[in-house]
Formats: structure tokens, sequence, C-alpha cells
């Protein structure tokens, strides 16, 4: 085997400093997530952190709820570009049954993610915005720093905006709770690795 080939199949080395952690003991995080930071990174009682996804908390603490599932290739808690001093040194709060699809940028500085939120696929959510709770942001969307979202909105990548007036929460949560039932079956998970 040449060396080229050797060196494509080493595992991802971490950068920067290994992150303090408290993990809930039912929690699945795959080997190859990404922690670094000097701040505290909290995941609470059975969320789910894809393969891949990163989880920075050099810009302040990172707080994942309970039954959250973050998958591949996210970045949470990304340096924002935004000069303005944001109000709180918390980096990010993700609350209870969100879901963060694949390639989202979470930046850090007071941001917070609502309850049974659902970011979509290649979104972007800036410095100290706040997601209300229940509100689906579709794929692509940008969240401008700071901005409030109010509870059950529906932010589409044009700019559009609606309120969900179904009243599926508690379906919503139930099925995210067998998502991550299937999740746990598939994901080989090592939390002992970042402690």
């Amino acid at each position: 085997m040449s060396s080229s080939k050797r060196q494509s199949i080493l595992p991802r080395v971490q950068s920067g400093p290994k992150a303090p952690v408290n993990f809930s003991s039912t929690i699945t995080i795959a080997d190859s997530a990404l922690l670094s930071g000097n701040h505290t990174i909290n995941i609470n009682s059975e969320s789910v952190v894809h393969p891949r996804a990163k989880l920075d908390s050099s810009n302040g603490r990172i707080t994942i709820g309970r039954r959250c599932i973050v998958h591949e290739r996210t970045s949470i808690g990304a340096a924002s570009a935004d000069p303005r001093p944001s109000e709180s040194r918390d980096g990010v709060y993700i609350h209870d049954y969100a879901t963060i699809e694949v390639n989202v940028v979470i930046e850090s500085g007071g941001t917070m993610i609502g309850e049974g939120c659902h970011v979509g696929v290649g979104s972007k959510i800036g410095k100290g915005a706040k997601l209300g709770k229940h509100c689906t942001i579709t794929p692509h969307s940008v969240i401008r720093p700071f901005e409030v979202i109010p509870d059950f909105t529906v932010i589409y990548s044009n700019g559009t905006r609606r309120m969900d007036k179904r009243g599926v929460t508690d379906l919503k949560n139930k099925a995210q709770a067998r998502q991550i039932e299937v999740l746990r079956r598939l994901i080989p998970s090592n939390p002992s690795k970042f402690q």
C-alpha cells in the first residue's frame, strides 16, 4: 500500500485544545465527532451527535438539550465575523428535541435554538440569534446575527416566513424519540474518548 493511501485512511485528528465535557450517560456520540475549545460542552440525555459534527467551545459554552440530533458536518460554536458584542457569555444553547441537519453553521455568542426547532441542511444561524420554540428553518436559509424569531415560525431560504399552525408538536417529539432509538443502534458511540 502506498503512503498516500495509508494517510487517507487515518482518522481525523482533533484540532485545538481538548474541550471540557459534561455528558449524560445516555448520549450517543460518534467516535469521529470533533470537540474542541476551552469552555464546557454539555450534552444532555438521549441526544445524538453524528460522525464529523464539529462542536467548538472556544468562543463560549455549548449546551445541547435532551433528545436532540446533531447531524454530520455541522459546525456548532463557530466564530462570527460580526463585530458587535454579544449580550451573553454563553456560546450556543440548543433546547430539547431540536434537530440540526447536515452542514449547518451555528455561530457562537448567546445563540439560542428553541425547543423542537428543525434547522435545515446548509443553513446558517448568526451570532446571538434567538429561535423560538418549534421553528422550522428550511435548507440553505440564513438567520442574521441577533435576529429574534417568534415561536412556530417557518423560514424559507428566499426570506419568506409564515406561522406553523398545525399543532403537531407532540407528534414531532414522538417521531424524534423513535428516530433517536434507530440512530443509537446505527452509530457506534464512544463518549469516553472525549472525557
